[in-house]
């Protein structure tokens, strides 16, 4: 049973035409096959790279969902701190945003 194909357009800067042309020639291919299995591989790796990464993807949103549901924490301001502490944020910060102190 032959399958029918469907045409779509793309546009393209004039460069990138060029590359991909001598890309699909080094390769031996028309340029729709080259693009097409351009294409495919790309979705394909997106698909491994999902499939392996998706347990950690559910771990993170469930993560996540507890986090939203916690009450909020109490909010201090600076004034309730120490200078020592006061120094202390102060430094994590700068570590944190790699600032020197």
């Amino acid at each position: 049973m032959a399958r029918t194909k469907t045409r779509i357009a793309i546009s393209l800067e004039q460069e990138q035409v060029e590359r991909i042309r001598r890309h699909a020639e080094r390769a031996g291919m028309d340029v729709s096959a080259y693009v097409v299995h351009a294409a495919t591989r790309q979705m394909a790796e997106t698909e491994a790279i999902e499939e392996q990464f998706a347990g950690l993807d559910a771990l993170i949103a469930e993560a996540e969902a507890e986090a939203a549901a916690l009450p909020p924490e109490p909010g201090l301001t600076t004034e309730e701190l120490t200078e020592q502490e006061r120094r202390d944020v102060e430094a994590a910060l700068n570590l944190f945003y790699g600032e020197e102190t």
